[in-house]
């Protein structure tokens, strides 16, 4: 498609890591280059056919929140500006608005997952169990029930491709230790209680979210990849919001739902995607980003 970008590849720079949506290059010992494309995926498989300004969209989002969060941690993101960066004309008209300059750290090997309502994964578990995660719960809540308190809910990273383990509060601090995996949790609380309160005067529930975070030579943990994007969180049109039934997101649940209609086993290689299916999810992705930045 036009003005969509799906594969990245600059001359001069070394890649050094491919995932669903980002790639990442090397810019020298210090910085990286994160690219956003306008890859989606669903149910953990990338989709053959781009959504089109998706990748700037991605990026606009999160550095607004890098931005809005520093007070409470550090975050990895050093300039937007790619017009001092080795790239030839033609790379910088292709990565323009969708690039993000970052310093280099040690990534953690765990998603830092908050939930504030009951919903997706969590609600199939409270069904089942009654508990989320091994979190109990009390009886009697509906789809969509607003918690009275948000949930960590960790889980592992994944390799592309494969899908991610959700684990409990003891086993983060088995990975990292006492000290830095309570700092995760309650970082992570606070980050999307700051943003639901942000966002819910917007006009936007924010469901639930997941963080990534990185450590510098000094052991400093800092926020890392992206920050409350609709591909990293459930947001929610709060005058639409109805507990009992699944809200309309703005993401990419246009695709699920057409997904979910096909004769596709949910195993790469994905189906490609009709004009309106793309140009609804498309649409949805703009929508967030103008009410939560400007309305």
């Amino acid at each position: 498609m036009e003005n969509s970008l799906f594969e990245t590849q600059i001359n001069g720079l070394k890649q050094i890591s491919a995932g669903k949506v980002r790639n990442i290059f090397e810019l020298d010992d210090q910085r990286l280059l994160i690219v956003t494309s306008d890859r989606i995926s669903a149910f953990d498989v990338v989709l053959p056919t781009p959504v089109p300004e998706k990748g700037s969209v991605l990026t606009s989002v999160s550095c607004f929140w890098f931005e809005k969060t520093r007070s409470i941690i550090k975050n990895h993101l050093i300039s937007t500006d790619i017009s001092v960066l080795p790239l030839s004309d033609d790379e910088k008209t292709q990565l323009e608005g969708r690039c993000m300059v970052v310093k280099k750290l040690k990534p953690l090997p765990v998603e830092a997952i908050v939930r504030g309502y009951i919903v997706g994964s969590g609600w199939k578990d409270y069904q089942k169990s009654g508990r989320v995660c091994g979190i109990e719960l009390p009886s009697g809540l509906s789809l969509a029930d607003k918690l009275e308190a948000p949930l960590y809910t960790p889980s592992t990273k994944a390799d592309m491709g494969d899908h991610d383990e959700n684990i409990d509060f003891e086993k983060t601090i088995d990975l990292l230790g006492e000290d830095l995996a309570t700092q995760v949790k309650n970082v992570s609380l606070e980050l999307y209680c700051y943003a639901r309160d942000f966002a819910a005067k917007k006009g936007i529930i924010i469901a639930d979210t997941k963080f990534e975070f990185g450590l510098d030579d000094a052991n400093q943990l800092y926020l890392i990849d992206e920050a409350l994007t609709p591909d990293s969180s459930r947001f929610w049109p709060m005058d639409q919001y109805q507990p009992g039934v699944s809200p309309p997101s703005f993401d990419k649940q246009y695709i699920r739902d057409y997904l979910e209609t096909l004769d596709w086993n949910k195993q790469a290689p994905g189906p490609e995607l009709p004009d309106d299916i793309i140009e609804n999810t498309c649409n949805k992705y703009k929508e967030a980003e103008s009410q939560l930045i400007n309305g």
